[in-house]
């Protein structure tokens, strides 16, 4: 039987190692935009791991570096997997976070309406 708050643990380490591995790079040419893993949620059997990521840049750049982590999903879970030492590989499922685009689309309309009225 697993403890009630373990997967909140497995995934925010999951999400740690993800982070760490991303930084140091993949070599898919398709991963172009910058990427920031802002959150994970584990399955509470720990079989399957969702993660949030927020990606800067154009439209065409998110969607092509979303392909990206898709098409590199299977090595990162194992690579994670690995890294924490975990029995069973999980499997990852990446989510866009669409939270930080919509906050720089309100910080944006904010500036504008600020400048027009002249504060």
């Amino acid at each position: 039987m697993t403890m009630p708050d373990r997967p909140a643990r497995v995934a925010e380490e999951f999400r740690h190692e993800l982070s760490a591995l991303l930084a140091r790079g993949l070599k898919d040419p398709r991963l172009t935009g910058f990427v920031t893993v802002t959150g994970a949620k584990m399955s509470p059997d720990l079989k399957e791991v969702a993660v949030w990521v927020s990606i800067h840049g154009e439209e065409r750049v998110r969607r092509e570096t979303l392909a990206g982590l898709e098409s590199a999903a299977t090595f990162l879970q194992r690579e994670v997997a690995r890294r924490l030492k975990l029995r069973h590989t999980p499997h990852l499922r990446f989510r866009y976070d669409e939270s930080v685009a919509e906050g720089d689309k309100i910080d944006r309309l904010l500036r504008e309406v600020r400048d027009k009225e002249g504060w």
